[in-house]
This record gives C-alpha cells, structure tokens and sequence, in this order.
C-alpha cells in the first residue's frame, strides 16, 4: 500500500496534466523517494530480487502490479499501478495495462484515489539500509538514546570477530535458525567506506540484506547479539516482546533467559505482555507495577493459579478499575457507548475505556472469571448484561447481573424510522454520497416490508417483535439485499450494526437501556481501585 501511495503521487505529480508519451509512459522512483521503505537496492522489492524472467517470448520484466480498490461517497473505484525494475537506484511507474489489445490501454486514474491517503509508521527498531563502523563507546551511546537500529551489525561484528567466536556466532545462528529458519552470513566490514554489511538466507537460498528481513526477526537478533556482547553484565531489556507475536514471546523469552544463564548475565525486563509475564510467574521473580510496586512470589497460592489462567492484563485492569463489565460483545459495548452519549448519560465517560471481558452469553463464564480475579483481588466488584436467557441466574456477592428483556441487544436498534434514516445518509454518514436520499429510502421502506411480508410466511416473529433475533432474522437479509439493490458491497455487516445507534433519536432510546446504564454507575460507585 505504502508503495502504490508513492507511485500514485509521483504520477500525480509527473504527469497528471500532461499527456503520456505511448511506448515510455513510465514516472520514474527514487530509492531516496522510498522513505518509509528503506531499502539498499530497488531489487528488494521484488520477490527474491528476480526483476526479470525467461520465456518462450524471450526475456521480459517481472512487473509488481498493486490494484486498490475503494468506496468513496458511495462510489466503488479501483485504481492499478504497475511497476518496472529500471536499476538498483530507480523503478519506473504507470498505470496498470487493461487487456493485451495494442495500442495498450491503461486503468485511469480515479478522482477518488488521489483523494485517499496512506500513512505509514515505522517502529523505532526498522533497520536503516547502511551502517557503518562505531567504536564500543558510541554503541553504547547510541544504545542509550534508543538508537538501536544503527548499531546491529555492528553488535554481530563485534561477536564474530573475538576469539571465540566459533562458539558464540554459531550459537547464535543456531538459534536464528531454530527461531526463524534463516542462516546468518558473517558480517563484512568494507575499510574504504567504513561500512559493514551483513546478509541472511531463508529456505529458498536467496542471499538477502539484513534490513529485509521482518521486525521480528530484527528485534531477536538484537536482543541475542546485546546478550553474547555483554556477557557478566546486569541487562536491562525495554519491551523485549516488541515486534513479537504470542509464540515468539513465550520462545524469545526462555531463550533469552536461558542464555543470560549460559553468559553469567541476569535479565532485568520491563514487559506489558501477558505471555511473557505468564511464563516469568513460574519461574522467574514478577513484580506488578500497579499502585505500590510489589512483589508476586507465592507460586503455591490459590492467588497465583487464577493470575496464570486469567492472565496478568487482566489482573492489572482489575487492580486499577477496581470494576469489571462482562458484555456478549465487542458491538454491544459500542451500541451502549453510542447510547450513553446520545442521552447524556453519567455512564459515557465510564465507558470509554471501561475494564471489559467479552464472554459471548455464558453466565459461566463471567462467573469463573470474575471470581478468579477476585481471589488475586479481594474488592472487586463486577457487573455483567446478558441477552434474554431462558433460565434463572441467582444473583452473586458483589456480582450484579442483568439481561435484556428483548431477544438482543440489536432489537433495541430495530426501529422503522432508525433504518430509513440510516438509509438516508444522516446525520453524519458519507458511505451513500452521491445517490440520492429519496431513492434509498425508498429503496429501504420496499425491503422492509417485504422481508416482513417473509417472516410472518415463516412463521417467525415480526421485526420489532422483542422475540425476533434482529440480527440473524431480520438485519442480516435486509442490508445483503440493500446494498444489492444499490450496486454495493455490504458496508454494514453483522460486526456493524453498532452503527445504528447513532440514528435512534433520544426520545426513542429505551428505558431499559437507561436503567442498565445507571446500574454501571451504581456499580462502578462501589469500586475501590488499588492505591497502595
């Protein structure tokens, strides 16, 4: 995307008013103009750097072509560019070619996709595509300002070039290699332009630059390559989980733990995740850093098994809230948001960042969690909103618990006026754009009758029945056919019915609605969040 966003503007720029010449039609691209891509050589975009191939035609580009397609003020547009290698230093960019027919024609560029906008954000730790010698003195500088990213290669260097290095720099290649299937190449230091390099293989034997590889593999290596630079030291390690997905987490940290051993080093480290501090609670010393710092070391206690099944995140959530919410679903929580707003109710601002644990609509489940976190804190208290049950919850010490009266929470949005205002456009809706407001409604009020007219022939309840299930019976056919019939992808599917909310006036928010926002407040009144 980021590389479509630079080629889209660079034709913009070049050649939006002029007329393209027929055999060179071609922007030409910087690798200096790449700057959220930082690569050493144009052939690093492309798929093991093959920028050419062989056929029966002869030899031929291989051309990375990138189509982005969109809905704009209720118009869909798509939008192609392709791409040529031209050297290490440049690519050329056009318009995607449609069809094989000559002359060749090539995709316009749509009025909606020069109004889209891409930005990028890097992490702090993305490779630049050089770097060069530094002295044992200014790495650790460099380190110290964050600057992490300009002393990799030369951390691996230092390792390769000691005298033992046939030990620690095949140790550590062995566990790139166990972690993520790569070889390292030794690093190379070039004296004429003080600059070291360093490469990497994968499984399909391509040789590439270090700066390719992924941000994870990067975050690996460095914290690996700090361990065996800095052996008999105190390390202290900032998010080492950075760039790391759940896997990786629980694997990078015993390795990192089990190496530091091998190194005479001990391991300090600042982490907010849940796997990491999981793994550390069995073994390791954990201190929470919630209120007063303290230390968590019974393992043996009742305490310390619901913390490892719950998850620390969770237990800081409670300490600091001192509350809990348990809702069916992410949507619901939006649906109560929207409402609260709309009404100018106290519970709004509870709900912005509430402490919120989703459990479908097992009672079960809420129950088992809430208790497991109160045994890690004795004054929680918690309060959950179910859809209609059909059997008896008892009522719970410090556990209040409610449930709608109507199937779903969604049956509380199924209101005639509500979809046809949506249909509309109003009040803040810019999906539809351009299509006129009368026909949608229209359009709407058709299908809402005949979707009625197919339920009562089901013999299933009517769509403002409180015994419909409004999602599945009722709004899930009604906007499939709607955005049928207006020539669109469905843009308010099950996961956005939250939407609607926004479209039901003040005076038509039921009182059921606002009685279970004042039990929120009466709950979250009781909290005691943890201050010492």
């Amino acid at each position: 995307l980021t590389l479509w966003d630079i080629g889209l503007r660079q034709w913009n720029a070049k050649r939006s008013d002029k007329k393209s010449p027929e055999k060179r039609p071609g922007v030409s691209i910087g690798r200096n103009q790449l700057l959220t891509i930082p690569i050493p050589d144009m052939r690093h975009l492309w798929r093991d750097q093959r920028t050419r191939t062989s056929s029966g035609k002869g030899t031929q580009n291989v051309r990375i072509e990138i189509t982005v397609d969109g809905v704009t003020a209720g118009k869909t547009w798509s939008c192609g560019l392709e791409f040529d290698y031209a050297n290490e230093e440049f690519l050329y960019c056009r318009p995607l070619r449609v069809g094989v027919d000559k002359p060749i024609k090539r995709m316009p560029i749509p009025s909606e996709a020069n109004e889209t906008r891409v930005a990028f954000l890097p992490p702090m730790s993305g490779l630049t595509s050089s770097e060069y010698i530094k002295q044992p003195g200014e790495i650790g500088a460099l380190i110290g300002q964050g600057q992490t990213a300009q002393v990799l290669r030369n951390l691996c260097y230092q390792i390769y070039q000691r005298s033992d290095q046939d030990t620690q720099w095949k140790e550590l290649n062995k566990h790139m290699k166990y972690l993520f299937g790569v070889t390292l190449f030794a690093p190379k230091y070039f004296p004429e332009r003080s600059e070291i390099t360093m490469a990497y293989k994968e499984w399909s034997d391509h040789k590439l630059d270090i700066s390719a590889s992924g941000r994870g593999l990067q975050q690996t290596l460095l914290l690996l390559a700090y361990l065996y630079a800095n052996s008999n030291t105190a390390l202290l390690f900032d998010e080492p989980d950075a760039h790391l997905e759940v896997f990786r987490q629980q694997q990078t940290y015993r390795l990192l733990t089990d190496v530091a051993e091998q190194q005479n080093s001990q391991v300090v480290a600042a982490s907010h995740s849940e796997v990491v501090l999981n793994e550390a609670a069995g073994k390791d010393i954990v201190i929470a850093f919630v209120g007063r710092p303290h230390r968590i070391d019974d393992r043996g206690s009742q305490v310390l098994k619901a913390l490892r099944e719950i998850g620390f995140d969770q237990y800081y959530s409670a300490e600091q809230t001192g509350w809990v919410l348990y809702l069916e679903g992410s949507t619901d929580l939006a649906i109560l948001q929207t409402f609260a707003r709309t009404l100018g109710h106290q519970a709004a601002e509870l709900l912005e960042r509430p402490f919120v644990h989703y459990v479908g609509n097992q009672p079960k489940k809420a129950y088992e969690h809430f208790y497991g976190l109160q045994e890690a804190y004795p004054d929680l208290v918690g309060i959950a909103i179910f859809d209609r049950l059909e059997q008896v919850v008892e009522e719970k010490p410090a556990f209040t618990h409610t449930m709608w009266r109507r199937k779903e929470l969604e049956n509380y949005l199924c209101m005639e006026e509500v979809l046809l205002a949506y249909a509309r456009g109003e009040p803040s809706d810019d999906f539809f754009g351009t299509f006129e407001a009368d026909r949608r409604k229209e359009t709407m009020r058709e299908l809402i009758e005949e979707i009625s007219k197919a339920l009562v022939a089901l013999d299933k309840p009517d769509p403002w029945s409180a015994d419909i299930k409004a999602t599945d019976d009722f709004l899930d056919p009604l906007f499939k056919k709607f955005f049928k019939k207006l020539e669109l992808p469905n843009l308010l599917s099950k996961t956005h019915y939250h939407r609607l909310a926004g479209f039901v006036p003040r005076d038509k928010i039921d009182s059921e609605i606002v009685e279970a926002l004042d039990k929120i407040v009466a709950v979250e009144k009781k909290a005691k969040p943890r201050k010492d």
